[in-house]
């Protein structure tokens, strides 16, 4: 008889298999049984630890942050400006890293306070660039907000980097489709190409307008 011992099933051990098959079948095929299965237990042995997929969707977002948090280390003597760029392209770059990460991560809550002492940090840089906190507070959740919406839109059209749907080419079928409004089908090119650059320029205005609108250096 084998004397091999598994590990104990644990939340990171579920998490990890959790974001493991993730990039295999994506959010709609990440079951419970298809986890159970991959772990090579009972269904049931999964609600000791989680109630539901959405606890175990909170679970696998923070474990992202985790993971990205490691490889990312903020500079403290970043601006307020080069903050807001870092955190915002690390998060895309997080978020990617995974089939339907910006799905998985969109109205998931963080289950524990990993996320507390970079966010104290955050704030802390931009209420001494003379914001309010509540200024402060909006500031970042717009640059947020626009990077989890533009991932989930990317992924829509590429579920990883460079990945198309099989067979189908998004900018020449919907020029064909939109053939009879020619600027709306010449727009595709600009809209499903060139993400990065597109995120950049995105990014960019975000920034000017906090700039603009809360009269910053």
């Amino acid at each position: 008889m084998g004397t091999e011992r598994r590990a104990p099933l644990d939340r990171k051990r579920v998490a990890d298999t959790a974001l493991q098959l993730l990039n295999e079948v994506g959010l709609d095929g990440l079951t419970l049984r298809a986890i159970s299965k991959e772990l090579d237990v009972k269904a049931p042995a999964l609600y000791w630890h989680f109630k539901d997929k959405q606890a175990l969707l909170d679970e696998m977002a923070t474990e992202m942050y985790r993971r990205m948090v490691v490889s990312a280390a903020l500079d403290p003597g970043d601006t307020w400006r080069e903050r807001l760029l870092k955190a915002n392209r690390g998060l895309r770059a997080a978020l990617l890293g995974y089939r339907d990460g910006a799905k998985v991560f969109s109205g998931s809550r963080f289950t524990s306070l990993d996320h507390a002492e970079q966010l104290e940090d955050n704030l802390r840089l931009f209420t001494a660039a003379g914001l309010s906190l509540a200024q402060a507070v909006r500031a970042f959740t717009t640059a947020y907000l626009f990077t989890l919406g533009f991932v989930t839109e990317e992924q829509g059209a590429q579920p990883l980097p460079g990945e198309l749907p099989e067979g189908f080419d998004l900018v020449a079928e919907r020029a064909r489709r939109l053939a009879g409004y020619p600027l709306t089908a010449a727009a595709g090119a600009e809209l499903f190409t060139d993400y990065d650059q597109h995120f950049e320029e995105g990014l960019e205005l975000v920034i000017a307008g906090i700039e603009v609108r809360y009269g910053l250096d």
